[in-house]
């Protein structure tokens, strides 16, 4: 009998390109398109991102021209409760998030793999570009074979259930490779533009986006130096980040970064780059893949965030499943609320949420 695969599909080409290829390989494959937003005028406005309406239209045409299955399930209350609610509390904590991980945290390889496999589904796939292998009975993530693509930083949270039960097709071949794949099969996405914004901010501007919905709670503040004097107004915590130059909003007659956030006092202190230049940090919320539990100080390569670099470090375990990182050499920007991903080699060892910057 033919595995049966739920494969959750964007409407871009990469999750197309997937279900063609498991369909390819025998297996039984039904489309799935997740809808996320909630009803509001915002979002009826919008048509980009992975989730609008044009989207679900250009995914339920893939699964026509493939032959197979096409459903949409409604996840508006848990993606408003996991992403959205997450996202926005941790901006107004002087945080930057990244609701992509939490959406695959929670979402697709959660709600979506739980609801699947109590339909009689076998396996949850994407069109991410990661693979999986089973190495002495253990699953692990490794990075995909185009690492200008790799998704594996955003799939760290994923557990050994979680990886048994899902295939990433795409992780075995290049993005120009799945392009032509497209275009030999005739789907029409094959040219699609990739989608790069957060999907529920389609016009990138999560500053305006929270002050839209939260407008009580973005206040102006003070912008200050670390000596305490005040060198202007901001228009609110939520439109900065670590390390940002441009968008101030003030002339300070030389260039000034983001160096701290500080939540409680509403206010953004500024200062030359080299004092956005960290090496040391604690993280919590640790999961990891390769093994199950951090027992002693290893070497490792980490990434910041998706565009980051590798860089070498060390992690040391703490008590309350926390980890102090240390940099062999400083590093740019690292900011509260960033996931951080330790590799080895190809290897997704885990990773975690950057809670102090020391």
């Amino acid at each position: 009998m033919k595995k049966k695969v739920a494969i959750g599909m964007s409407g871009g080409v990469d999750s197309a390109v997937a279900a063609y290829l498991l369909k390819k390989k025998g297996y039984d494959v039904t489309g799935i398109t997740m809808q996320v937003w909630p009803e509001d005028d915002y979002y009826e406005e919008r048509e980009g991102g992975c989730c609008s309406i044009s989207s679900v239209e250009d995914a339920r045409r893939v699964a026509y021209k493939l032959d197979i299955p096409f459903y949409v399930f409604n996840f508006k209350d848990e993606f408003k409760e996991k992403v959205i609610d997450y996202f926005t509390s941790d901006y107004l904590k002087g945080n930057t998030p990244n609701p992509c991980i939490a959406c695959n945290k929670y979402i697709k390889f959660d709600s979506l793999l739980n609801k699947v496999a109590a339909m009689g589904f076998d396996y949850v796939a994407t069109g991410h570009y990661c693979r999986i292998e089973k190495i002495d009975n253990r699953f692990i993530l490794k990075r995909a074979i185009d690492l200008n693509k790799d998704q594996s930083y955003a799939l760290y949270n994923l557990s050994q259930y979680q990886l048994e039960h899902t295939l990433f097709p795409c992780g075995d071949y290049t993005k120009p490779q799945i392009r032509e794949i497209a275009k030999e099969v005739g789907l029409q996405v094959h040219n699609k533009k990739d989608s790069e914004e957060i999907c529920f901010i389609p016009d990138n501007d999560h500053g305006g986006y929270i002050k839209r919905f939260y407008p009580k709670d973005v206040t102006t503040g003070l912008f200050k130096d670390k000596d305490g004097k005040v060198l202007g107004e901001h228009k609110g915590i939520v439109y900065y980040t670590i390390g940002q130059r441009k968008g101030l909003g003030i002339s300070l007659g030389k260039p000034r970064f983001v160096v701290n956030i500080d939540s409680q006092k509403n206010e953004i202190l500024l200062g030359d780059e080299e004092e956005v230049f960290k090496n040391k940090l604690i993280v919590d919320e640790l999961n990891f893949i390769a093994f199950s539990k951090l027992d002693e100080k290893i070497n490792v390569q980490a990434k910041i965030r998706y565009s980051a670099p590798l860089k070498a470090a060390t992690i040391e375990p703490l008590e309350d499943n926390c980890a102090i990182v240390t940099f062999n050499e400083k590093v740019r920007a690292l900011t509260k609320g960033q996931s951080i991903v330790f590799y080895q080699d190809d290897i997704v060892l885990g990773g975690g949420i950057i809670k102090e910057i020391l």
